[in-house]
């Protein structure tokens, strides 16, 4: 079967979706992945970030090619402004992910999706200097905007995403975090 000979939902290969579908369930330790990113501070607050290898579906994989981020701080908080900030990556990744499950779900169910597109705002306070004041988010907030078939199935669609979200559980729920350090 050829590329355009695939059965293809809104830009997702539904043959390849279910497949993988099944081979999960036939074998659940394919699901199980590690991925990795490597950073490097370059001056200041900004950093760099390379995200290439990870190990998943039983065995050590790359993505076609490397790919890099720059995090900074813009000038006001004492950076040069080279990247988006960190907090602003978790929320690119939140608003990446669910829309990735948005696609892949609507496909699976048969829901024509003509448009999705999301703001995701975060308000934090980065200087705050007490400990009463977190230092994280004290809120994210996610608008979607998607056309297509039906409202209330584009609804349910979004729900199973945010149910299903990896970002969305690791931000909601948080995740055991070690830290290892070499100052030799």
């Amino acid at each position: 079967m050829t590329i355009a000979e695939k059965p293809v939902r809104n830009g997702v290969d539904t043959a390849t979706l279910f497949a993988t579908i099944d081979a999960v369930k036939g074998d659940p330790d394919i699901a199980k992945f590690r991925f990795r990113a490597t950073n490097t501070w370059m001056s200041g607050t900004h950093n760099r970030s390379t995200i290439h290898g990870f190990h998943g579906a039983k065995q050590e994989m790359t993505h076609r090619e490397p790919f890099t981020f720059d995090a900074d701080h813009p000038p006001v908080l004492v950076g040069t402004d080279n990247g988006p900030t960190p907090v602003e990556y978790v929320l690119h990744a939140l608003a990446a992910c669910l829309t990735a499950g948005i696609a892949n779900i609507a496909a699976a169910r048969g829901v024509t999706l003509t448009e999705v597109s999301s703001t995701v705002e975060g308000d934090i306070d980065l200087l705050g200097l007490s400990d009463q004041v977190r230092n994280g988010y004290q809120q994210i907030r996610v608008g979607f905007t998607l056309r297509g078939d039906d409202p209330d199935k584009l609804r349910s669609v979004v729900e199973q995403s945010r149910q299903r979200s990896a970002v969305f559980d690791i931000v909601t729920n948080g995740v055991p975090v070690s830290i290892d350090v070499d100052a030799g």
